[in-house]
């Protein structure tokens, strides 16, 4: 289990969380073994494998460049497109890598990192690395995999239950969220209440309640550098920015009688955020970059449009959604490559709608009512992104989410939290729908969208 709700939002940076951020992890990880085992020095060459879908669409979603950062040592929070942009450039030319900045070998691009289609068994999102000393024997060969939202596993850690090695460190240990609305109803506390107790195991309430508005912070700035920067994403589909324009419409007619107006906001917000995602922008993870412009959005919406809304309010908005997320990383996926992209918007949907209804007065009941329709109306969605980049139709699929979002907090308000279908069995169907979609439209880039619209 996430045990933290700052393991699901992190900043980092776009377009992909499980094909940027994820990679880059695992590189640096690798490296740092080698380091630890005294293996370093020995290194002649490394060669890297990336399977499924990072083979797939790997060098749209800047997975090549990601893990050579990786391996020289870089965070993604330092990262800025420009610098991997040009380390790549520099890959290329020189054709070495300084691992960890301490020790160069040579690097061929063309024989030392390799794309494959095919899968490893365990997750679509997964790489090997390979060590190998001068006479080009093994030192050490290890398999990692991306799972989502910037989270990665080696082989070792990839069926171990998560949860059971954390559960007995926080006072209200859930795993469903039949177990999360019996402790409400036990403790008399809000979800957001039970988050802080949880998250008090490791940080005080003031460090949880500093660190969450620097998260917020982050998703301001990142919307305000989403409204002012225009011009034409990278990646080849020339697609225009349309943020900064639509920014100038709205406050050049900040008086309208258009009952709808508050819904054009709320689409600026969700498409500066992803326009700074597929540029490579600094963002903030939730839970992944392909889906991170909703909670954004939906935050913003809030703040703006909602009466009496406060920092107290956003605290416990991002405590919530943390909750939410937490259901599906542990029941189900976040990972766009395994079940879809039911698994990045449809939960960020989830999530934005459950927290929304809490700040606006709901009830645990409400909530969770509010998040299970945010996601029984995204089931089946599927991940085809044109090119393999993280644009069409990613970027107005989140201004879609976050609309459907503050609806579903809507209609979860206007009743009393009984309703059919609950969260938990939600939450399996995903599961199981992810299951039963076919590879293709699974961030592949060879069904859906991607497969029938000509590349621009």
């Amino acid at each position: 289990m996430s045990t933290s709700v700052f393991d699901i939002f992190k900043v980092g940076i776009g377009p992909s969380s499980s094909h940027t951020v994820g990679p880059m992890k695992a590189a640096l990880q690798f490296v740092q073994g080698l380091r630890v085992e005294g293996l370093l020095t020995q290194v002649d060459r490394i060669q890297i494998d990336l399977h499924g879908s990072l083979g797939a669409t790997g060098r749209g979603h800047g997975s090549d460049r990601a893990v050579l950062l990786g391996l020289e040592g870089d965070s993604p929070e330092q990262v800025i497109p420009d610098l991997i942009d040009g380390h790549l450039q520099r890959i290329h030319s020189t054709r070495s890598l300084w691992l960890l900045r301490r020790h160069a070998i040579g690097f061929n691009p063309k024989t030392d990192l390799n794309f494959h289609w095919q899968p490893l068994p365990f997750h679509p999102n997964g790489m090997t690395f390979t060590a190998l000393n001068q006479s080009a024997q093994l030192l050490v060969k290890r398999t990692y995999y991306s799972t989502g939202g910037g989270f990665v596993v080696d082989e070792r850690m990839a069926n171990v239950d998560r949860l059971l090695l954390h559960r007995s460190l926080v006072p209200y240990p859930f795993k469903t969220c039949g177990e999360l609305l019996a402790f409400c109803q036990q403790s008399r506390f809000s979800i957001s209440q039970l988050m802080l107790e949880n998250e008090k195991v490791w940080r005080s309430e003031v460090e949880i309640r500093t660190q969450l508005l620097q998260l917020w912070h982050v998703m301001q700035a990142c919307v305000e550098r989403g409204c002012r920067t225009e011009g034409i994403l990278p990646g080849g589909l020339k697609v225009k920015r349309r943020a900064a324009d639509l920014y100038q419409c709205l406050t050049l007619r900040s008086q309208t009688t258009d009952p709808l107006a508050i819904l054009d906001w709320v689409n600026l917000y969700a498409l500066a955020v992803n326009e700074e995602n597929a540029a490579g922008g600094r963002m903030v993870t939730a839970p992944t970059n392909g889906a991170a412009g909703i909670i954004p959005a939906v935050l913003h919406y809030y703040t703006r449009f909602c009466h009496k809304s406060c920092e107290d309010g956003v605290v416990r908005f991002l405590l919530v959604a943390g909750a939410i997320a937490m259901l599906y990383k542990e029941n189900a996926s976040i990972s766009g490559a395994d079940v879809g992209c039911q698994g990045e918007v449809g939960v960020a949907c989830s999530m934005a709608a459950g927290a929304l209804t809490e700040v606006l007065g709901g009830t645990p009941e409400q909530v969770e009512n509010a998040a299970e329709i945010g996601m029984e109306h995204n089931l089946g969605l599927t991940c085809d992104p044109v090119g393999g980049l993280v644009q069409v139709p990613c970027i107005e699929r989140n201004a879609m989410g976050a609309i459907k979002a503050i609806n579903a907090a809507r209609m979860a308000l206007k009743g009393n939290g009984q309703h059919c279908v609950h969260l938990d069995k939600v939450i399996k169907v995903m599961r199981d729908t992810g299951a039963d979609m076919h590879d293709k439209y699974k961030e592949t880039a060879r069904g859906g969208l991607a497969a029938n619209i000509i590349e621009c």
